[in-house]
């Protein structure tokens, strides 16, 4: 739990607002959220799903209940939406090893800056037309380092996992749903990988 943002574990009186984001990761724990199979339909029995790369939702709300938050802040666009996320949710779930640590996709800081990366991707493995993108909306521009969620913004739940279990993503919702503070703790709840 952080102290720079409190949280406030009520019993809810209306249905949950639930968001889920997709940062620089590979889409593993959606396709692990998926997994929870007939549990959606609970799940959607008490929670209206307000923003997630499933639904074509352009802005990302206010007010939202609980988000799970995929994959590690790699770009520019990464730091603007992972801000705006945090000034709008109340509960942030760091979702997956890239956002509780940077994992896979952090693979790239040892090389130094995002302009190595560039270089290697765009100009000495090209078979065509080398060069860097640089038209505003392609692609958005790469930060030096990646980093997790919470080197950017207070983290209130960590969910490891590479990705995490649809038994361990349960087990953070669940309680949520109850207006209860989950407890993750054991070795297949919290592992990493």
């Amino acid at each position: 739990m952080t102290n720079a943002h409190i949280i406030n574990y009520k019993i809810l009186m209306s249905r949950l607002k639930l968001a889920t984001v997709w940062l620089g990761g590979c889409s593993g724990c959606h396709m692990s959220f998926l997994d929870l199979d007939e549990w959606l339909i609970d799940l959607a029995s008490l929670a209206d799903v307000v923003f997630s790369p499933f639904a074509d939702i352009k802005k990302y709300p206010e007010d939202v209940d609980v988000v799970l938050v995929e994959g590690a802040i790699a770009n520019e666009e990464h730091l603007e939406t992972i801000q705006t996320v945090r000034e709008r949710s109340q509960i942030l779930i760091s979702f997956g090893d890239c956002a509780v640590t940077g994992n896979v996709t952090a693979l790239r800081n040892p090389v130094g800056s995002a302009e190595p990366v560039l270089q290697r991707s765009y100009i000495q493995t090209a078979d065509l037309y080398a060069q860097i993108p640089q038209e505003p909306g392609i692609v958005p521009p790469l930060i030096d380092q990646v980093t997790p969620v919470h080197a950017i913004v207070p983290v209130d739940i960590y969910l490891p996992g590479c990705p995490p279990s649809a038994t361990r993503i349960r087990a953070a919702l669940e309680p949520l749903l109850k207006g209860e503070k989950p407890h993750l703790e054991g070795r297949e709840l919290i592992k990493f990988g």
